[in-house]
């Protein structure tokens, strides 16, 4: 894989602007990578499809790591609302929903800086509604869909808070004095590798400025220090170190390359510019073989390995007759058969994803979110279409948990 590959993604998220691709684009991947994280856990394939248009509970994972499930969906359920952009009501298929959404804007500060702001809609588990939580830099949602860790606004944040989605308190807060920058919860949810950075990953900074279309433009500057791996019951980690990695040409990394777990939790990996595009790291920070079963998992399509490890999520395979995604042997990498999907985003079982698909106009990046089945051409759509300009209140990008 080479940056040519990887920015490609980002090149089509970018097309609806009036202003040129920045000199950093490479690294407004892993920005929109981490907008879009998914949580993904291993479990049985779900039944019939089946749609409903009301609001339901989703687990809570306690402090003891115990599910807590008051009103769960029946396997297979698709909750679906494809007259709403930006969703109003809560959307989901199989056991994965959509936990929230954010929009994005650039702050330019007075020193020629600039700050890219997230602005979050939490799904609220007991009204099945979305709403405006502005307070946070930084959102991952647990497995269960009524935890998150949070970061303020000010990055690296000295602390990272569980939220409750359900009330919107904040009902634990947990030291680090190193720097979060971003967060992601283990498949099971009882743990949380929180990145540590010395700067805002997440600011651009003119003193790093660069040249663009023959004007300089501030630049975000690589500056991971480490992880801690955090006991969510106990709230206690150990922090390592882990600075950011240099490619074959002795660049530094991108700015942002948050730590995530494994598919089994038992590893963490981080994003590279050039392949294999991922690489492992056992839980102190130790290097590690790639596992067998992730060889082969692309890290920018943001579905990744299908709940049973059977099917490993492709990159876009081009238009033809459907606008399709390839979907591949995680182990062999070798092609199975494609969907009718333009992005990948998250399994609802094994056999079914969300992703983005478009409509009649054709218009690529006028999308909406849609299911797509493997051995299927039908495509059911679950959202109304986001703008196709990005940056604007219009164009959310979704965050997904299992439930």
């Amino acid at each position: 894989m080479n940056v040519e590959e990887l920015v490609r993604d980002s090149l089509k998220e970018m097309a609806g602007q009036a202003q040129p691709a920045s000199a950093n684009l490479a690294d407004r991947v892993f920005v929109l990578r981490r907008r879009r994280r998914t949580r993904r856990i291993a479990g049985v394939a779900a039944s019939a499809v089946a749609v409903v248009a009301v609001a339901v509970g989703v687990p809570m994972l306690d402090g003891g790591g115990r599910d807590v499930r008051p009103a769960a969906v029946p396997d297979g359920r698709v909750v679906a609302h494809p007259d709403q952009s930006p969703p109003r009501e809560m959307i989901g298929a199989g056991d994965t929903v959509l936990a929230g959404y954010s929009t994005l804007k650039t702050v330019k500060l007075p020193n020629k800086d600039w700050i890219y702001k997230e602005t979050y809609r939490l799904l609220d588990p007991d009204t099945g509604t979305y709403k405006k939580d502005d307070r946070w830099s930084f959102v991952t949602v647990a497995p269960g869909a009524r935890t998150a860790a949070v970061l303020e606004r000010e990055l690296p944040a000295t602390r990272v808070g569980l939220l409750d989605l359900a009330s919107g308190e904040v009902k634990r807060w947990i030291p680090v004095p190193q720097g979060a920058g971003g967060a992601a919860f283990s498949p099971d949810g009882t743990k949380l590798a929180v990145t540590t950075y010395a700067k805002n990953p997440d600011r651009a900074f003119w003193s790093a400025k660069v040249e663009v279309n023959s004007k300089m433009e501030p630049q975000r500057v690589s500056s991971r220090t480490g992880f801690t791996v955090i006991d969510v019951a106990s709230g206690k980690g150990q922090w390592h170190k882990l600075p950011f990695w240099k490619d074959q040409y002795g660049m530094g990394g991108n700015a942002r390359t948050d730590l995530e777990f494994s598919h089994d939790g038992k590893y963490l990996w981080e994003p590279l510019t050039e392949n294999p595009g991922r690489k492992y790291h056992a839980l102190d920070g130790t290097d590690v073989e790639t596992p067998a079963v992730e060889r082969n998992l692309k890290p920018y399509v943001e579905a990744g390995l299908s709940p049973d490890g059977k099917y490993a999520a492709g990159d876009f395979a081009g238009h033809g007759k459907v606008i399709a995604s390839s979907i591949g042997d995680p182990v062999t990498g070798k092609f199975v058969t494609t969907v009718p999907g333009q992005q990948l985003l998250a399994w609802a079982d094994g056999k079914r994803l969300i992703a983005w698909g478009i409509g009649g106009d054709g218009n690529e990046f006028h999308q909406r979110l849609v299911l797509v089945t493997i051995g299927s051409d039908k495509v059911q759509p679950l959202s109304g279409f986001r703008s196709p300009k990005d940056f604007s209140g219009g164009r959310w990008e979704p965050l997904f948990a299992t439930r």
